[in-house]
């Protein structure tokens, strides 16, 4: 990459990060999506799932498709930067590096202009609102792959603490199956000093707040890996009362199906089993929200040679994480791989989802580079003796 392209990236991502917008609310990000590819002469079509784009590259006779994609919606989390190009809202910034996705994306499609060694077609996937999971579902509705065809697809995620520019790319499991539950325990009210006449749901969700935590260790396979994490406690408003019900809520994340329906039958199980002991009802509900990322194995070789076909440094040695994503949503009919692409140190605590994290615009090179030539091993049919879809 040249470095006038670099340094206009550079703009488009701060300008992005100037101006986060939440997850069904991108309406002016995705005007700047359409802005640039016009600038870019990239035809495009918009409002796909809300407000989505979906741009489109052709070259050439060759009847071989791909899809890339990158997310574009920030996060509810106040920015503590100090640097120029901060988030003017209020209470609201990338703090995922879904900026930074945009901008590679777009500079994939420069270089891909540029580029007239390929022949097929690249289609270009601008997916909104990965955050709440509801992006790339909502542009599968709205007929994407149908609309849009491609053979196979790829996405990659910035990664804080890895070596900037790095690539790493997994074997099979990448992220995992994201779920939510909630647990209402209902007993009976009553003064804090009579509390033999109340049905406490307090002290029993002490209890089973320690319980869950017995499901990990002893309902799950140790070759296997799940995290159960409660994540709120709501119940009472007074010091001398005790209420009549008391909600818990969190996330259970798995990367196997069948673990996933057992950690979902314990959660269940337990939750009854504790109000019972208490005398009194629980009241459960559990939404598993997608799958599990997890790279096909053509794919997967394809990134890899992709970004060893830039001098890009490769790793295969990291584990999956725990964090979700929502494209295996696009994986589901289709092949695809999914990798982490270094950002660099994490200085001053500036993980995903940290108020001090920021993309590294050092890596567009490699992130828009990556993008660009792993298209092209895709249309050149490379490691394609598996058939798609």
């Amino acid at each position: 990459m040249d470095r006038d392209l670099h340094d206009e990236l550079t703009a488009w991502r701060q300008h992005l990060h100037a101006n986060p917008e939440l997850s069904m609310q991108e309406e002016k990000t995705s005007a700047f999506i359409q802005e640039k590819l016009r600038e870019l002469g990239v035809p495009f079509t918009a409002n796909i799932g809300g407000h989505g784009v979906v741009a489109t590259l052709k070259r050439g006779n060759s009847d071989r498709s791909v899809g890339l994609r990158a997310d574009i919606d920030a996060l509810p989390i106040k920015e503590a930067n100090a640097v120029p190009y901060a988030s003017q809202r209020s209470g609201v910034m990338h703090a995922c590096g879904h900026d930074g996705h945009t901008v590679s994306l777009l500079g994939a499609a420069a270089l891909l202009l540029r580029d007239e060694s390929w022949s097929g077609t690249v289609q270009l996937i601008f997916q909104p609102s990965e955050e709440n999971g509801a992006g790339a579902r909502a542009m599968i509705a709205d007929g994407l792959l149908e609309r849009f065809p491609m053979e196979r697809v790829f996405g990659f995620h910035n990664w804080p603490g890895l070596e900037a520019g790095t690539v790493q790319v997994h074997r099979g499991p990448v992220m995992a199956d994201p779920g939510r539950f909630e647990i209402t325990l209902h007993g009976t009210a009553g003064h804090g000093a009579k509390p033999d006449l109340t049905r406490d749901p307090i002290v029993a969700a002490g209890y089973l707040i320690v319980a869950l935590q017995t499901i990990v260790s002893r309902n799950v396979e140790p070759i296997d890996s799940a995290v159960v994490s409660v994540g709120a406690i709501h119940g009472g408003t007074a010091p001398n009362q005790i209420p009549d019900r008391v909600t818990l809520s969190g996330t259970f994340r798995t990367y196997r199906l069948s673990v996933r329906e057992r950690v979902m039958d314990r959660i269940r199980q337990i939750s009854e089993g504790i109000a019972e002991t208490f005398e009194m009802r629980a009241e459960v509900l559990l939404t598993a929200m997608g799958a599990p990322t997890v790279n096909s194995e053509i794919e997967e070789e394809l990134a890899v040679s992709a970004a060893r076909s830039l001098g890009l440094a490769v790793r295969r040695d990291l584990p999956p994480s725990t964090a979700s994503e929502d494209f295996p949503m696009l994986t589901r009919d289709r092949p695809g791989a999914y990798v982490w692409i270094g950002n660099g140190p994490a200085r001053d605590g500036g993980e995903l989802h940290n108020e001090r994290y920021d993309f590294n615009d050092a890596i567009l090179p490699a992130t828009a580079g990556w993008m660009a030539a792993v298209a092209r091993q895709a249309l050149e049919g490379a490691l394609s003796n598996a058939s798609p879809g």
